[in-house]
């Protein structure tokens, strides 16, 4: 993103970032700290500068990547799905994604004024690895890694998935992947000292299949091991024919 000549620096505009990247010089005119900046076009909106101030050039790689990765709307080349997610994960009783006995995870890294970079994902990508988990091929974060390794591929669509990549920085990332429920224990352990080493804010969100008679399984089990959770439950059901 960029900022105009035709800024009359009313300052305006510096409390609608959510990544805390506008700022103003001594003159008032505002400045848009592009390391900070993620590109999720919220200083674009109409409301926001009283001139227009604010234009988008044509972003490169890996620049690219944090329209893609910060903007609710942008749609991921090989999902075809909005936003940083799969429709899957969402949608269980018609797409039958998770079976009773299995567990779904979605890892969410950063948050508006927080943030996340490529590298801290991977991080967590490397350690989850090493426990067998199986990543949601339909997430568009799983394209760029190596689902054996959890780390990065090379490549992607041509790109390098090099050192520029990994520090470019984000609003958030979702990690999806699924596993047993005999493993929900080792992975919740897991993902809490990965969280430790990542300079950003890291969250878990668990899904599962209710039984016949309402049960949640995976609750016994946190409850067992005495790991705290919040109940922030959706229960959704998919309009369509489930899939067999």
């Amino acid at each position: 993103m960029q900022i105009g000549d035709s800024c009359i620096g009313c300052g305006g505009c510096v409390p609608y970032c959510p990544m805390a990247a506008i700022g103003q010089h001594e003159d008032g005119k505002a400045y848009i700290n592009q390391d900070e900046c993620v590109e999720c076009g919220v200083c674009l909106n109409s409301k926001v500068c009283p001139v227009g101030a604010f234009h988008q050039l044509k972003l490169e790689w890996p620049r690219i990547l944090k329209a893609m990765w910060s903007s609710v709307v942008f749609v991921h080349h090989e999902t075809k799905v909005q936003g940083r997610g799969t429709e899957e994960m969402k949608t269980n009783d018609v797409t039958n994604r998770f079976k009773l006995g299995e567990v779904g995870f979605g890892v969410e890294l950063g948050r508006p004024s927080t943030g996340a970079r490529f590298k801290n994902a991977e991080s967590v990508t490397i350690a989850l690895a090493h426990l067998g988990v199986e990543f949601e091929a339909m997430n568009p974060f799983t394209k760029y890694i190596d689902t054996d390794t959890g780390r990065f591929l090379d490549s992607w669509r041509g790109y390098p998935l090099d050192e520029d990549f990994k520090k470019t920085k984000v609003m958030t990332f979702i990690i999806e992947f699924k596993t047993g429920q005999e493993n929900v224990l080792d992975i919740i352990r897991t993902l809490d000292e990965v969280a430790k080493e990542i300079n950003t804010v890291l969250s878990v969100d668990l899904m599962t299949k209710c039984t016949e008679n309402g049960e949640i399984p995976v609750m016994d089990i946190l409850d067992k091991a005495g790991v705290e959770y919040y109940i922030n439950g959706k229960t959704n059901v998919g309009l369509g024919h489930p899939r067999r």
